[in-house]
């Protein structure tokens, strides 16, 4: 069943046609990823879906009763409003319940409302048996580091815009889900962490992103925009990669046939004027439609595409005790590495922990507070900051490329001119003349990473290159570095990218502490996530246990396994029991504010145990009895 249809839709501008005459059905519960080349389209699309922006022709057919949410990949937000005013949507009830009760427990921390405003708000909250809907927001703010409701917009960084954005969009509970590029300005464990919510949220998503994890774990659907047409595969990236191949085959040996036809009819239309008068319209026409099929250039991607990387002598970049802290906060505590040629060094950690300044430090754009960081007389840094590109707007794309360099040197000894370059860099010869005022914010940022290299640097300082890029960007991105036969030091939150490109891993953890991890990023993970529940199991073992051999796994359970296994199936019920209970006693409505408290607080305790529980369960579930 359709909740949203889109017919015969087209969209240009000026002479750039960006998509003709589609048409896309959106069923309820489908989650669709769209893809599409940078400035084809792809946020136009939704900007016309979320009645941002208006189609030349067509239409969009939305069933009645349903809400759309939209989640502008730039989200424009009135700068004197406060966080909670822009949350919180005065539709809904339940969030405006939600909301009045939220002010009211900061209120009542400075002393400004009393009990009875609470006890009215938990009241309301009661009369919609609204808790479990609290419990949902308070998950998202917390999730997205929300604390401070009361803080104006004009306040916030853009990534903190883009976080209130997305929570209000998560929050607003909507039939069709529509987000553009969410997972930016999100950190490693954000991003996962809304992938698990959206896997099991019900809402029907139709989302532009170029995290490739991301898409194929949420999404079930992908819809491609190229040469100005849909292309819809039910299945998720890996079958897309898969089914598109499938699909370029097959239109790759129709053009091949084209072709010889097109050579055929070519000298038929070449012969002398006279006879061209007595030619069959119909084989006219058919001629000019063949003629479009056998010029259908190839969007094959590159293969061992790579930059030349000027020679690098034996030192590189040497560190030696840095601490370095900003504003009481340490960000780096006696951090000591020596550089190696060819390394590929990715960088992780939550946001605000310091990946950045790593990067400013070797670049000497802010010095350490302590110890040195030595760099080679040979080194030559190419550095993209995440910060972006600051160009004379008014200058032509060419322009600014032959500024840095007229010819660029390849790995394998050939030469690009600049204009080469941009070609394969997916600017066209037209669109080089254009103005960088005119490109979109991917080109542009495209256009960043193109100077970073075409100067031939040896060592490559990447900070969240992948923002804003489309995914064909990014396997360009990948192909380059996999190539790069200089260092790369790169911050990043695509796990895709990471696993892809980097040998090890710099991981930020507290205190300034930078762990070097070697192996993929998903290896890192999984290896923090078996300590964590180990940690988890360790925690509820007994004082006393008789030790085990790792190596020898146990084919049977225990007496004390079984009797284990055994009380924590009672547990579960009983714990599961409570949880209804109290349930029913917050949206009973009876109680006062220092029970709703208590009822809060138990609440949240239950859920972590049944979580640990169930956790253990399973594992002695494994073992046969």
């Amino acid at each position: 069943m359709n909740l949203l249809l889109i017919e015969h839709l087209t969209k240009s501008f000026g002479d750039n046609l960006l998509f003709n005459d589609i048409t896309l059905g959106i069923d309820k519960g489908e989650k669709i990823a769209l893809i599409a080349k940078n400035g084809t389209g792809k946020s136009t699309l939704l900007n016309i879906i979320g009645n941002v922006d208006a189609a030349d022709s067509g239409t969009i057919t939305i069933r009645n009763g349903i809400k759309v949410a939209y989640l502008n990949q730039h989200p424009d937000f009135n700068p004197y409003s406060t966080i909670s005013e822009l949350i919180f949507s005065d539709d809904n009830e339940y969030s405006m319940a939600v909301k009045e009760y939220e002010l009211c427990l900061e209120s009542h921390q400075s002393n400004e409302k009393s009990n009875e405003d609470i006890e009215r708000a938990i009241t309301k909250i009661d009369s919609l048996s609204a808790w479990d809907y609290e419990h949902k927001i308070k998950e998202i703010l917390s999730k997205f580091d929300i604390h401070n409701l009361q803080q104006k917009v004009n306040q916030l960084s853009g990534g903190q815009k883009k976080k209130i954005a997305l929570a209000k969009a998560l929050i607003d509970e909507a039939d069709i889900l529509i987000m553009d590029e969410p997972t930016n300005h999100l950190d490693i464990d954000m991003i996962e962490w809304l992938e698990d919510y959206l896997q099991r949220n019900n809402s029907t998503l139709l989302m532009v992103t170029h995290d490739r994890y991301f898409l194929n774990q949420v999404c079930d659907t992908i819809v491609e925009l190229e040469n100005q047409k849909l292309y819809k595969y039910k299945g998720n990236y890996e079958y897309y990669l898969e089914k598109k191949d499938e699909r370029q085959m097959v239109e790759m040996a129709e053009t091949e046939k084209s072709k010889n036809l097109f050579k055929n009819e070519l000298e038929w239309m070449r012969r002398m004027p006279q006879a061209r008068g007595t030619k069959s319209k119909a084989r006219i026409d058919a001629f000019y439609e063949m003629k479009e099929k056998a010029l259908v250039q190839s969007n094959k991607e590159l293969s061992g595409f790579g930059v030349l990387a000027e020679r690098l002598g034996s030192k590189i970049v040497e560190i030696h005790n840095v601490d370095f802290s900003y504003k009481e906060r340490v960000i780096l505590t006696d951090f000591s590495y020596v550089f190696k040629k060819g390394e590929r060094i990715g960088i992780v950690g939550p946001n605000g922990c310091g990946k950045s300044t790593l990067l400013k430090l070797i670049t000497n754009f802010i010095s350490p507070d302590k110890g040195k960081i030595d760099i080679g007389q040979t080194v030559k840094i190419g550095y993209y900051a995440q910060d972006g590109l600051q160009l004379n707007e008014s200058r032509r794309v060419i322009d600014i490329v032959k500024d840095h360099a007229e010819v660029i040197k390849l790995k394998n000894g050939s030469e690009l001119s600049a204009a080469q370059f941009l070609v394969n860099f997916g600017f066209s010869y037209d669109l080089q003349w254009n103005y960088f005022e005119s490109l979109s914010g991917g080109e542009k940022r495209r256009l960043y990473l193109l100077l970073t290299l075409c100067t031939n640097p040896n060592l490559l300082l990447l900070d969240e290159p992948t923002n804003d890029f489309d995914i064909q960007t990014m396997n360009l991105l990948e192909e380059l570095l996999i190539n790069f036969d200089g260092c790369v030091l790169i911050v990043s939150h695509d796990r895709y990218l990471l696993d892809k490109v980097t040998d090890h891993i710099f991981c930020f953890e507290q205190n300034g502490v930078v762990r070097d991890f070697y192996g993929s990023y998903t290896d890192y993970r999984f290896q923090l996530s078996e300590k964590q529940k180990s940690e988890k199991k360790n925690s509820e073992k007994p004082i006393k246990e008789e030790p085990k051999q790792a190596s020898n796994r146990k084919q049977k359970r225990s007496y004390a396994e079984q009797k284990e296994y055994e009380q924590l199936e009672k547990d579960i019920v009983l714990l599961e029991a409570e949880h209804q209970e109290i349930i029913s006693l917050l949206n009973g409505g009876k109680g006062d504010v220092t029970q709703f408290n208590n009822w809060s607080i138990r609440y949240k305790e239950i859920e972590v145990l049944i979580e640990d529980k169930t956790l253990r369960w399973m594992d002695l579930d494994e073992i046969c009895n």
